[in-house]
């Protein structure tokens, strides 16, 4: 049984819990919290036996923990719980910068542990299912994946406030919280861009509120768009020589449909977990297990931060 220790209490640990009920062989054990009494709460609306104030006292409790804390603080928990021998599962985005990311690579390697980041696209049936009809649209020429969702937070923004998911000093902002899905799918998808070009909107509190990005590839293109200030249902393509794929929902596919050129739409449904952590969480156990090596996700973690770099203009 791995034992699991949660850093964070706002809605995405509350789903993450939910996540783990579902998958065999995992179960969170304590909730970690500044604020005792606020964890202790928590961890009773949660159903988790205990809440502890002090990260020290997790290593002899649990095998692994969840960061699910503003992004700002995720390096330097994880590399506490990593020093501790823990593996580490992080919240998307792992880290602010892909620098940060790497040198928890190397010391999770160093203490023979894991360190992971739960991007719940990447191990989405839904993913898995564009991959394998990608084949048909031939040569791929173009693909334009978005995801723009306005925050409620936003209007707290217009009032003169600084919630935290958009504070630039905790790694806030629509990229880092939306974008990295459509980044995330392009890359699982088609691997490292040669390029990355962007550009992103200012917002009153200094964090980037919208934006847009594009990656080159040898004989195409991806464009990604993201926001949090305005919202959009078109669904992401991928468009090549012998025809197109359409693609519901970037962050979760569970309508694929293929046109071929020239002929007729055919439809695809994905029956998915509605709560597609589900899938994050148990590709996690297999790695904390040693069923898998992590390189090629750790891989994929640093190639979305290098682009995210790049349109931030921090690369």
């Amino acid at each position: 049984m791995i034992r699991l220790a949660t850093i964070g209490t706002s809605t995405i640990t509350e789903r993450f819990i939910e996540a783990v009920s579902r998958v065999e062989g995992v179960r969170v054990d304590v909730v970690y919290s500044r604020d005792l009494a606020r964890g202790r709460a928590f961890a009773q609306r949660q159903g988790v036996p205990d809440a502890v104030d002090e990260l020290t006292a997790l290593a002899a409790r649990v095998d692994a923990v969840y960061v699910g804390s503003p992004n700002g603080a995720h390096a330097d928990q994880a590399r506490a719980a990593i020093e501790a021998g823990l593996h580490v599962f992080l919240e998307k985005p792992a880290t602010p910068t892909s620098a940060e990311f790497a040198d928890l690579v190397d010391a999770a390697a160093a203490r023979g542990v894991v360190v992971f980041e739960g991007m719940r696209n990447a191990y989405d049936p839904g993913l898995v299912a564009v991959r394998d009809l990608l084949p048909r649209v031939g040569v791929v020429r173009r693909a334009s994946f978005a995801l723009c969702q306005r925050s409620a937070r936003y209007d707290l923004v217009l009032q003169g406030e600084t919630p935290n998911i958009f504070d630039p000093a905790l790694a806030g902002g629509a990229l880092f919280d939306l974008g990295v899905y459509p980044l995330s799918a392009a890359i699982a998808l088609f691997g490292a861009p040669d390029a990355v070009t962007g550009a992103t909107v200012t917002i009153a509190t200094g964090a980037d509120g919208a934006g847009t990005a594009l990656l080159l590839y040898p004989g195409f293109v991806a464009d990604i768009g993201f926001s949090k200030i305005t919202a959009s249902s078109r669904p992401s393509e991928i468009q090549g020589e012998l025809g197109t794929l359409t693609i519901d929902r970037i962050t979760d596919p569970r309508t694929i449909v293929f046109t071929p050129l020239g002929g007729e739409p055919e439809e695809h449904r994905i029956d998915g977990d509605d709560n597609n952590m589900t899938y994050e969480v148990a590709r996690f156990a297999e790695l904390v297990r040693g069923e898998d090596d992590p390189t090629a996700d750790q891989q994929r973690t640093l190639a979305v931060l290098r682009a995210v770099e790049e349109i931030r203009g921090t690369g």
